[in-house]
């Protein structure tokens, strides 16, 4: 049996005040922990169009629904209407998950503006959009945050480096198969631990070789059916908060039954000797019914690999 850390990211308005409380329900009410990982500033989904270029989108804009799931007014918000401020609009909702029990993180300040622009900025860049969000957390909650996962798993080496400048103590920005030290290309650390989502998502998977919502869960409970080494599953307010609340009810009813322990990333954390961990590089990679790239757990640099 094994651990699976729960990693929520709330990535807009609605997903932060509906989707939020649905999730702690539903986590308190089958005693699972989890990690919720909140976007700080403007809700400027709008702003998502350019998104249309990219290989594979429109595939799974049909195969998800995405106005189903995120609703027409969350559409235009930073296009035909303002972007409304989520840390300033939502902070009693914050603090609440935090009253809860739950361990709370940083996602980024502007979702979109995070995930479509990084790749084509400076270093500079990457860690005012992430001081920005680091103040506003500091602001609601009163303290400085720990855990960071940035927005759409798009994050580089200059990210990282902010991440450590910054003091976060671990993070789970990428996908992989198990926790590592980012390093740089000539092996030196370059931020926290990273704790990569190692299982698929339910938007990756559904209307895919057959995989509808109705059987998605039973898709994810064959991959961790027999696992001994711990796993990190990310899901997101507006989809298992929302629509896809059933699925993830299943899910947690089927991880229960399969002996696995539920987890927040901190747990994973806690546990790890940090220096034994191995270094990786990371890279970019594409994952099956995911459209763009995004980053993953590289090539192994240290001395056994």
């Amino acid at each position: 049996m094994a651990r699976i850390a729960l990693k929520v990211d709330v990535d807009t308005w609605r997903g932060t005040r509906e989707g939020v409380p649905n999730l702690v329900r539903a986590l308190s009410a089958a005693r699972a922990d989890a990690s919720f990982l909140f976007s700080l500033g403007p809700d400027h989904t709008g702003r998502a169009v350019m998104r249309v270029l990219r290989p594979g989108f429109l595939s799974k804009v049909s195969r998800t629904s995405v106005l189903e799931h995120y609703g027409l007014r969350t559409l235009l918000y930073g296009s035909l209407l303002p972007g409304p401020d989520i840390g300033k609009r939502e902070a009693r909702t914050l603090r609440s998950v935090r009253d809860a029990g739950f361990e709370v993180g940083v996602h980024c300040w502007d979702h979109v503006r995070w995930q479509d622009q990084l790749l084509s900025k400076d270093a500079t860049w990457a860690q005012c959009e992430m001081q920005r969000a680091t103040q506003r957390f500091a602001e609601v909650f009163g303290v400085m945050p720990r855990l960071h996962g940035a927005a759409g798993w798009q994050f580089t080496n200059a990210a990282a480096s902010a991440e450590q400048a910054l003091g976060f103590e671990f993070a789970s920005d990428t996908r992989g198969t198990h926790p590592f030290l980012p390093v740089s290309a000539n092996g030196t650390v370059i931020g926290p631990p990273q704790f990569p989502t190692t299982l698929p998502t339910l938007d990756e998977l559904i209307g895919i070789d057959h995989v509808t919502v109705d059987n998605v869960h039973l898709h994810v409970l064959a991959l961790t059916e027999h696992i001994e080494q711990d796993q990190v599953y990310t899901l997101h307010a507006e989809l298992e908060g929302m629509k896809l609340r059933p699925v993830f009810e299943r899910l947690l009813v089927g991880w229960r039954a399969q002996g696995h322990e539920l987890v927040s990333l901190a747990s994973l954390h806690e546990s790890q000797l940090l220096n034994a961990l191995p270094k990786h590089r990371i890279e970019f990679g594409h994952l099956p019914g995911r459209s763009g790239s995004l980053t993953v757990q590289g090539r192994r640099m240290d001395t056994n690999g």
